[in-house]
């Protein structure tokens, strides 16, 4: 999916990794503002090297003393470039926001932005490093990594080597203090020395070293090559040390935070990601004038996220708990308050409703709707798989209801597969499973189904409807 949006937004080709859903491509360096605009991305970071067949030592002080001897062979001028470049960006956004804190409109230009779309991956192609930044998307649940945190995790290195020289790879925008970077190998001349952290993934059995010691040493070489300030918590730079069996990427980052986070502002027990409700939307292809309904919408962020990037279709969220439609609802004012702040004298509404119902007993026609979009409940936080074996077949009957014979669509997540393939097939006349997407939801194992309304008519059994 993500590579998808980076060829039809940026127009470049990406390199899918099977090392924890990442993509690399390439762009111009003057496409850097685009690319953060991405929406299926978590994280991006600038590709300064990858090593597809590294070669360990057995002997852990050996393959350690390798990694650190690494950091003075590694092309860090160009990325580190880039890295300054996309701070420049940020510096722009702040002052911006700054500027306005009267005037809202510039505050939200800037967070549409940079902070918004953005890929948790590393984007590296082996051609030309000159203008260009690979970018990297990550996926985003926990993975196996060592680092429980994953990328995010405030306190290893990433590295990443390609064989490509210099690659103007991607960033993660991982700088918060926005302080440049010299010349690319030294802070020196700076008014301050950066600080810097280095976060290490690792994931393979074959390793005779743990991340954080491979972040540790990794991060002693690098702090004496830049003599840079190392800083755990408050960093301008973030080093990133990707070990995936053998093969080892060092990176950038240009995030500082997951950009999964945009469009949320009131938080429930189970938030899904603004990256992974992009997914989802995007799987069932929108069409202008498309009705589409979140009938179990939780604090909002399917149809927030449709509303921001579908305006052409009208959005229905609903749910059954009066306060998770209260904090839908607040997510939505954000969101047009974001709107406004854009550009006030054009500011319009969202095409996005929010109502409290039962999902067995939605107040629509039947038949009047598009698409069905929704995250199911897990039986794990809410509900339980108990409930689950009665709700399930329940839901898609009653989506089957209001949804168009033969061009109605559903995009349904859900951990409690055992439990959908069984529903599913009870209502096998009204439902066809097109695709099944496997994702990780927070380390959980959960599945995407794209089902299809078959032209059977759906039967009303509610004498009052």
């Amino acid at each position: 999916t993500a590579a998808e949006e980076v060829r039809e937004k940026l127009g470049s080709a990406s390199r899918i990794s099977k090392d924890r859903g990442k993509i690399y491509f390439e762009v111009p360096a003057r496409s850097l503002p685009q690319v953060h605009r991405l929406r299926s991305v978590d994280n991006l970071f600038v590709v300064v090297q990858e090593f597809k067949d590294y070669q360990f030592k057995e002997n852990k002080e050996d393959a350690l003393k390798d990694l650190e001897d690494l950091v003075k062979k590694l092309p860090w001028t160009d990325p580190l470039q880039v890295w300054e470049l996309n701070n420049s960006l940020k510096k722009k956004k702040t002052k911006r926001k700054k500027h306005n804190l009267q005037s809202p409109a510039s505050r939200g230009k800037l967070s549409d932005g940079g902070e918004e779309g953005g890929a948790d991956q590393n984007n590296t192609n082996d051609q030309e490093d000159c203008a260009q930044n690979p970018v990297a998307v990550e996926p985003t649940g926990g993975q196996d990594t060592e680092n429980p945190q994953g990328v995010t995790s405030r306190n290893g290195v990433e590295e990443e080597d390609n064989e490509q020289s210099d690659v103007k790879a991607e960033v993660q925008a991982s700088s918060e203090s926005g302080s440049k970077a010299g010349e690319g190998h030294t802070g020196e001349g700076e008014a301050k020395v950066l600080r810097f952290r280095v976060t290490c993934n690792r994931a393979g059995d074959k390793h005779s070293f743990t991340s954080n010691e491979a972040a540790r040493d990794f991060g002693g070489a690098v702090q004496e090559h830049f003599q840079w300030k190392a800083d755990m918590t408050n960093f301008d730079v973030e080093v990133l040390l990707n070990i995936h069996n053998n093969e080892v990427v060092v990176g950038i980052a240009l995030t500082e935070e997951s950009l999964h986070r945009r469009n949320i502002t009131h938080f429930g027990p189970t938030t899904l990601r603004s990256t992974l409700a992009y997914g989802m939307l995007r799987l069932c292809d929108p069409q202008p004038t498309d009705i589409i309904v979140d009938p179990m919408c939780g604090t909002g962020a399917i149809p927030i996220e449709g509303a921001a990037e579908w305006p052409c279709c009208y959005h229905i969220a609903g749910d059954n708990n009066p306060q998770a439609v209260k904090r839908a609802a607040n997510n939505i004012s954000s969101l047009l308050r974001k709107n406004e702040s854009k550009d006030s004298s054009t500011a319009l509404g969202v095409p996005l409703d929010v109502i409290q119902w039962d999902i067995c007993r939605l107040p629509l026609r039947t038949g009047s709707v598009d698409i069905v979009v929704t995250d199911m409940p897990f039986g794990k936080r809410i509900g339980s798989k108990k409930k689950n074996w009665d709700l399930y077949p329940a839901c898609l009957m009653e989506m089957g209801r209001i949804c168009a014979p033969g061009t109605g669509r559903a995009v349904l997540l859900t951990q409690d597969k055992k439990c959908f393939a069984k529903a599913l097939s009870r209502v096998g006349h009204i439902w066809r499973r097109a695709q099944t997407v496997w994702v990780n939801v927070g380390g959980l194992h959960a599945a995407v189904y794209l089902l299809r309304r078959t032209s059977e008519p759906a039967q009303d059994t509610r004498p009052f409807w």
